[in-house]
Order: C-alpha cells, then sequence, then structure tokens
C-alpha cells in the first residue's frame, strides 16, 4: 500500500505553507502581547460579553456604521475559550486564514493557474505590518471585510464561467450569493463596497456582452437572477434596515459616507479632494506597501526598501501590460476595478483625510496575485530563481513587522495618534491600585476608560469626558455606551484618570483648588491618576466634557 504524501514544488503545498506561516507569525505576536489593547478593540470586546449576557447591538457602539459582525463572532469564540484578549486575536487570525484560502480560488479563477493563488497567498503569508496590524487586533470588521470582498469576487467569476460556457446569467445560486454577500457587507463593513460595486459593473459588462453577441437573454430569467441578487442583498442586509426602520435612512447614509469626519478639514472640496490624492501618494501607499507603519512616519527595513519599492513599481507595469493584453473577462481587470474603485472613494470622500493606511487593506490581494503572476512569468525565463522575488518581499515583510514590534511602546498598535498611544504594560498595576483605593469609577479619556472596563470585567467603570488633545478637543461621540455613563452619575465619589497630559494635569489641580477640593495622585506609567477627593466634582463643572475647548 503506497503511503500518501504531500508533494512540496505542488500548489497545495504552497497554500499550506503559507497558512502555517501566517498562523504561526500571529500566534507569536499574540503569545507576546506586541500588539496593544486599544479602546476600539476593548468596544468589540465589551459587545461580545453583553452579547452573552443577551444584548443584540446593531452597530459598533455609539455610531450607525460598521455592524456587530465581528462582536458576535468574538462572542462565539468568548463561549468556547473564556473573556480573554487573545480570543478576539484568535478570530482574527482565523478570518485571516480563510482570507488566504480565499485569495488562492480568486488567483486560480482569474489565471486559472493554482499556482499564481498558492504563490499570492504566499506572499501574504508574513504580511505588511499594515495588514498585520488589522487582521491580528480587531476595529470591528476589517477581517470580515477582506474575506468577505474575496468571496463576492469569486461569485462575480462563477458568473463570468458561465457566460463563458455560452449560458448567461447562469445558476441562480451566485446570483443570491453575491447579494448575500453585498449585503452582508454593507452592513458589516463598508469598506466591502470597494469589491460589490466592480463586482456588480463586471457581471453588468458581461451581460452586455452577451447580448452584443447576439444571445438572448430569456427575460424570466434575468429577473429571477436580478431578484435572488436582491433578495440575497436584504437578508444580508437585514439588520441595516432593522436599525432604519427605528432611526431613518439619512443618519445611515451619512455615517456610511464619512459624515463623521466631514469638515474637519476645513478646506473647500477640491482642495480636499487634491489633499486626499497627496495622502494616497505619500501617505496611505507607504503603509499599504509596507514602507512604514501605519501609526508612524518611520522608514522600516531601510537597506532592503528600495530593492522592494522597485519590485512594487515593476508590479504596476506588469498588471497594466497583463490588463492591455488580456481578454478583459479574465477577470484581471475586476482586480484592477477593486483598486481604482477604492482610490475614488479614499480621493472623493472624507474617508480621504484618515492617511492611515486601514483603508487600503483591499489593495492586498490584488496586488499580491499580480506579483505571484510576475514571478511565475520571469520563472519561465529565469529558472527557480524568479522565487527570490518572493523571498525578498517575505523577508522584507518580516522585517518591518519585528522591527514595529520591537519598538515598544507602542509596539504594534492601532493608535496612530500619538498623544493616545499609551503603553499598556501598566494596565494590570492601574486596576490594582484603583481597587486597593476604593476607586471603581470616574471619569477618564477614551483610550483609557474601555480597555479598563473589560480588562477588571467591568467593576472599574470610567467615562470618557475628558480630552486627550493637547488643545483640550473633546467630542461626545467618545461615550460610547451610555449605561457607563449613568453608574457614574450615580456614584458618590469618584476618580480622574488622565494619560501623557501635563497641561489638562495642571488645569485639575487649579480647578480642584478654586473649589476647595482635597486629593491625592498617583502616577502608574503613563497613567496619571487624581483620587481620594474630598468633594464630589463632576467634570462638566469644572469646564471639561464638552465638545468646545475651556
Amino acid at each position: 500500500m503506497k503511503r500518501a504524501s504531500l508533494n512540496l514544488a505542488s500548489p497545495a503545498a504552497w497554500l499550506l505553507i503559507a497558512l502555517l506561516a501566517a498562523l504561526g507569525l500571529k500566534a507569536w505576536l499574540i503569545a507576546g502581547n506586541w500588539l496593544t489593547f486599544n479602546s476600539d478593540e476593548a468596544v468589540v470586546a465589551l459587545m461580545a460579553r453583553h452579547i452573552l449576557q443577551g444584548a443584540r447591538p446593531i452597530f459598533f457602539y455609539g455610531q450607525a456604521y460598521m455592524g456587530s459582525l465581528d462582536a458576535f463572532l468574538v462572542a462565539g469564540g468568548f463561549a468556547l475559550f473564556g473573556e480573554q484578549v487573545w480570543v478576539i486575536r484568535l478570530v482574527q487570525s482565523l478570518l485571516y486564514a480563510a482570507f488566504l484560502i480565499t485569495t488562492a480560488g480568486l488567483g486560480k479563477a482569474v489565471f486559472r493557474d493554482w499556482r499564481a493563488g498558492a504563490l499570492g497567498a504566499g506572499l501574504l503569508a508574513i504580511p505588511t505590518v499594515n495588514l498585520t496590524l488589522y487582521t491580528t487586533a480587531s476595529l470591528g470588521g476589517y477581517g470580515e471585510a477582506l474575506l468577505i470582498g474575496n468571496l463576492i469576487l469569486l461569485c462575480a467569476l462563477q458568473i463570468r464561467d458561465a457566460y463563458l460556457a455560452g449560458v448567461f446569467p447562469g445558476p441562480l445560486r451566485w446570483w443570491g450569493l453575491y447579494g448575500l454577500l453585498s449585503g452582508l457587507g454593507l452592513w458589516a463593513m463598508g469598506l466591502s463596497l470597494v469589491y460589490s460595486f466592480p463586482a456588480a459593473v463586471f457581471v453588468f459588462a458581461l451581460y452586455l456582452a452577451y447580448r452584443r453577441k447576439g444571445n438572448p437573454v430569456p427575460a424570466h430569467r434575468l429577473a429571477l437572477a436580478l431578484g435572488a441578487a436582491a433578495a440575497g442583498g436584504f437578508v444580508g442586509s437585514l439588520p441595516w434596515w432593522v436599525y432604519a426602520a427605528g432611526h431613518g435612512l439619512q443618519g445611515l447614509i451619512r455615517e456610511l459616507t464619512g459624515g463623521a469626519i466631514a469638515g474637519v478639514e476645513g478646506l473647500p472640496y477640491g482642495l480636499q479632494a487634491l489633499r486626499h490624492a497627496l495622502n494616497l501618494l505619500l501617505f496611505g501607499g507607504s503603509a499599504a506597501l509596507g514602507f512604514r507603519p501605519p501609526w508612524d512616519i518611520a522608514w522600516l527595513g531601510l537597506p532592503l526598501l528600495p530593492f522592494v519599492l522597485l519590485f512594487w513599481m515593476v508590479v504596476l507595469a506588469h498588471a497594466a501590460r497583463q490588463i492591455g493584453r488580456s481578454p478583459w473577462e479574465s477577470g484581471q481587470l475586476l482586480l484592477a476595478g477593486v483598486v481604482l474603485t477604492l482610490t475614488a472613494g479614499f480621493i472623493f470622500t472624507p474617508f480621504g483625510a484618515d492617511p492611515s493606511g486601514r483603508y487600503f487593506l483591499p489593495v492586498s490581494a490584488p496586488l499580491a496575485l499580480f506579483a505571484a503572476s510576475l514571478i511565475l512569468e520571469l520563472k519561465e525565463k529565469a529558472g527557480a530563481w524568479a522565487f527570490a522575488l518572493a523571498g525578498l518581499v517575505l523577508v522584507y515583510q518580516l522585517w518591518g513587522t519585528l522591527q514595529s514590534a520591537f519598538k515598544y511602546p507602542p509596539g504594534i498598535t492601532t493608535q496612530f495618534y500619538s498623544p493616545a498611544q499609551i503603553d499598556r504594560r501598566y494596565d494590570p498595576q492601574l486596576i490594582a491600585f484603583l481597587r486597593e483605593q476604593g476607586e471603581t469609577r470616574g471619569y477618564g479619556n477614551y483610550w483609557v476608560t474601555y480597555p479598563l472596563a473589560f480588562l477588571s470585567q467591568e467593576e472599574l467603570i470610567f467615562t470618557p469626558r475628558l480630552p486627550y488633545h493637547p488643545d483640550f478637543r473633546y467630542t461626545a461621540r467618545d461615550d460610547r455606551y451610555p449605561p457607563y455613563g449613568e453608574l457614574v452619575e450615580r456614584a458618590e465619589r469618584v476618580a480622574y484618570i488622565t494619560t501623557r497630559h501635563p497641561e489638562l494635569d495642571a488645569y485639575l489641580r487649579a480647578a480642584f483648588q478654586r473649589r476647595g477640593v482635597d486629593w491625592q495622585e498617583a502616577q502608574i506609567g503613563d497613567y496619571h491618576v487624581f483620587f481620594a477627593l474630598s468633594q464630589l466634582i463632576r467634570p462638566g463643572e469644572i469646564g471639561l466634557g464638552e465638545t468646545t475647548t475651556p
């Protein structure tokens, strides 16, 4: 009897190695606590805990976009393994593994070659620090958006396959699944629109091409296909519509299109678009390609950076050439459509004001697949030496990740605003101190309060009524969960916690002195605690917690 063995030169082996490498890297990052646990992730964790207690939130607390799908998945992880930070990252890691598998399938469907798909997934096994960050820590749905997006593209390519076989609209299941995934993506993370829109345009182009060939499209079949897509879309986005029924569509659409940050730049629309284009070229692109961490302007892997930059320039040229010489139905234009849609959305919507790198995650799979196509083309001419290019990229991306992780604080962080980059290694000491002093209620800033609540099993409830910006700017949107505010308002004693804000510390001292309040202070890492107040003082009484500068 012959023993089954895995051929290491096969695409299946490449994909398996990619999955093991990706999960191994994430396991090391999680076990070593190289990623900071910030407030956005803590909100997801708290939502998951509340879901297990019977809550059914539709959106991320305090906003009407970014659905609660991620929190429900994390709740499942909590139910199995307990309410721990590492469980959140485990869920994200599994989503990333599924993203790699679907990327391989996408490469096979577009380039008709499993090697292209497996090699593309391999190039993402050790990803850029930008991609590593947003697919390991949770901000509420980026991992889901990448996976859903790949699945949307695969549905469009299945409809393409039916068209190439001389049938249109083809099996209804792919239309229904496309609609379901598009609707689910709309609710879970609006970023998924950069997949569903070009996929819809691609399928419409297939319809027009089918008609131009003189092929009749049965009206009843087309109606059934469109109906399946519409029904699927409605089911997938049902939570979105439930919320709209109770709160109206206007607020939902405003949030979906970046209304929450609209006008923050204070520039005419034309100048905003120009600035967004510059953000794209100088900041967003450099983070997406791994040349800098998304939270800092610092070059990574400098000795290799020029060679990697040259490689990606050649990849872009190769992609343009490939698209120009290949039939449009191949799907390469569909991959480019994702990048073009993302670029247009970034430049012409308010989201372009944020060049951190998170909005560029969808370019990862298309770039990796075109890079794999280039390497395989070079292999035909230069032999196995072409795979050295894949090695160059992977070594560079690992270098950037390690360089970022070892620079602690902040480590690998979702917080790109320097004043809010808190050294979280002191969280256990802060929790122990507050418990010892009996200070279970009070006020802090957004980056203090929600991690504190989750890590203390919601024993320590502090609401974000203090500013963290040096100029004392504050927004009420920081207060994500009103029940916490109610608990603090009923408290008979409160403490104040600030972080890296000496001006605010001085302001609090002066305000307390004017009111004849006695207090004590303690410094714990980046945390400064005002406790044992002799009188109960609310932030509003001393000009804090308002949307204006005091």
